[in-house]
């Protein structure tokens, strides 16, 4: 902690002017921010990077003229940028737009199947690109050498065994064997990892030059395992994701070397503190080991907080007292360290973003009154709930994670629980197309476009599916059935952008999707004039990521 302080305690955060910046081959048709030239100075100053920008803030530009001036600098050979599946078309665009003369290399999916992936490594590996676009599963699909593997295996497991023996001394046998247990799945996913990647003889990470990672949407890469003997506390992450173990090694290979990386993202902490250590694991190693940091449980006892507090059961029957992490301390010594990594920009700070003012001010709730079958089906899955309290259940028969999706289902319309069920006339989705179609006639003057996000009950032939059955309503009472489309139809690249076009044209004025497949990064918003949630997402961020909305 002294360390820390004298370190950091009197510094003021690094500020950067991009003011100066001419950004050779950039088109002269655009005229970049002050706030983007700023953060791209910072991004080809800086080794690594997180721009964290406000939702429509600029990021992408900002991300595309980082790599260019990187390779134009001589501080990157052939940089990489990363981008979720759907939206290689419409990022691939907008960097043309801003770079026409750019010799950029754009992947697509087929160019990672079995058969052509090879070929298609060797062409990234053999000629001189200005930077390669590529999609975030494409990416997983380039393997690692088994050396870089290994490495990683040797501290992880020693963390393990320190924490290990730290529980040891201390709390008990129980912790002991949570962490050794721990241990075993880390080394069984480590042996899949390097096994898996020996089966593939093609070019690995490391051969292909890339010595510079730009990732948009990096919160999706924010489920990474680490070690930790806090037990029963909520609000830690406990999901374990292959995709992030794999960009974590990419990344930790790129930081072992000359490498850079930029992270970018309008929601880097989504849904839980311990999100910000990621981050720090992923561009900060160095200074969380300078600072004895680098295991979970120093950086949570340093800049974390349990609280516990009563809080509301699942069942909404009562409350119980629970420990959850859930506060920072020590919060201006941590921000010091974020801002040395981190672009910050929000919507008071963003200069030309264009916002709508939303009706009334704020968010309209519209409170679909509950229907005699839904209130019987709730009163039975509280049942349930206080049944698996009582009684050993196997979880394989009944658990908490399926009567809460059964509730979710319920809640939205009782027919995903039963299709034979009677459709309500004032459940949720019949009063949305209801209000749907009354903006449908009202904006017709412009061909205003809504979009319609729903994550439950997406289409499927020969299956009830809230989706058919809105379009059928909204055809019945007049709506043109091709006016009406659903983002799963669009399952190309190239349809994709098809249909991201029709819609800012208003040809397509309703758009039905899921949050994964419609949210971050969707720019459909030139003539939208409403956005509907009919499942509001679990995670404040899934909302904030929607696309923006037109004036």
């Amino acid at each position: 902690a002294k360390l820390y302080n004298d370190t950091f305690n009197c510094l003021r955060p690094r500020t950067f002017d991009g003011s100066h910046l001419t950004l050779p081959g950039i088109s002269t048709h655009l005229q970049l921010k002050t706030t983007q030239k700023n953060a791209i100075w910072r991004g080809a100053q800086c080794r690594n990077t997180l721009l964290d920008h406000k939702v429509g803030a600029g990021k992408t530009f900002c991300m595309a003229a980082i790599a260019m001036e990187k390779k134009r600098l001589g501080l990157a050979s052939k940089p990489m940028i990363c981008i979720p599946n759907h939206l290689i078309e419409q990022w691939s665009a907008e960097f043309l737009r801003l770079y026409p003369l750019a010799n950029v290399l754009i992947t697509s999916h087929e160019d990672f199947t079995p058969q052509k992936r090879k070929a298609f490594l060797g062409r990234i590996a053999t000629n001189n690109w200005d930077a390669v676009i590529i999609g975030h599963s494409s990416f997983e699909k380039i393997p690692l050498r088994p050396e870089t593997i290994n490495g990683y295996v040797a501290t992880q497991i020693t963390d393990l065994e320190d924490a290990i023996l730290s529980s040891a001394e201390g709390k008990g046998s129980k912790i002991v064997k949570q962490l050794a247990k721990a241990k075993k799945r880390l080394e069984a996913k480590l042996k899949g990892k390097a096994n898996e990647d020996e089966k593939d003889d093609g070019l690995t990470f490391e051969e292909l030059g890339i010595d510079a990672l730009v990732i948009d949407e990096s919160d999706y890469y924010k489920n990474l395992f680490f070690a930790t003997k806090m037990e029963r506390i909520a609000g830690l992450p406990n999901a374990d994701s292959k995709r992030a173990f794999d960009m974590f090694l990419k990344v930790r290979y790129l930081n072992e070397g000359e490498g850079s990386v930029v992270f970018a993202s309008g929601t880097p902490i989504s849904n839980s503190l311990a999100e910000m250590y990621t981050i720090q694991r992923y561009l900060q190693p160095e200074l969380l080991a300078e600072l004895n940091l680098s295991h979970f449980d120093s950086w949570a006892a340093t800049f974390g907080e349990i609280v516990t507090s009563l809080e509301i059961t699942p069942t909404g029957a009562g409350y119980k007292m629970r420990s959850r992490f859930a506060r920072f301390v020590n919060l201006p010594e941590l921000l010091q360290m974020y801002w040395q990594i981190a672009d910050v920009q929000h919507d008071d700070q963003v200069l030309g973003i264009e916002k709508p003012e939303l009706e009334g001010g704020k968010p309209t709730v519209i409170v679909a009154p509950q229907s005699e079958a839904q209130e019987e089906y709730v009163a039975s899955l509280v049942e349930r709930a206080e049944r698996l309290k009582r009684e050993k259940v196997d979880p394989a028969e009944d658990n908490m994670l399926m009567i809460t999706g059964d509730g979710r289902k319920a809640g939205l319309d009782m027919r995903l629980i039963d299709p034979t069920a009677e459709d309500f006339p004032d459940s949720k989705i019949n009063m949305a197309v209801q209000r749907i179609y009354d903006i449908w006639r009202d904006t017709e003057d412009f061909n205003g476009t809504q979009l319609i996000f729903c994550d439950l009950s997406t289409p499927k032939k020969g299956i009830f599916n809230l989706y058919d059955d809105i379009r059928h309503k909204l055809v019945k009472m007049g709506v043109p059935k091709a006016e009406i489309a659903f983002v799963h139809e669009a399952d190309t690249d190239a349809k994709k952008k098809a249909l991201w076009t029709k819609v800012n044209f208003g040809r397509v004025r309703m758009l039905l999707g899921s949050t994964e497949k419609m949210g971050a990064g969707t720019n459909v918003q030139r003539l939208a004039v409403a956005l509907h949630h009919l499942d509001v997402p679990w995670r404040p961020r899934d909302v904030d990521r929607a696309p923006r909305m037109a004036a």
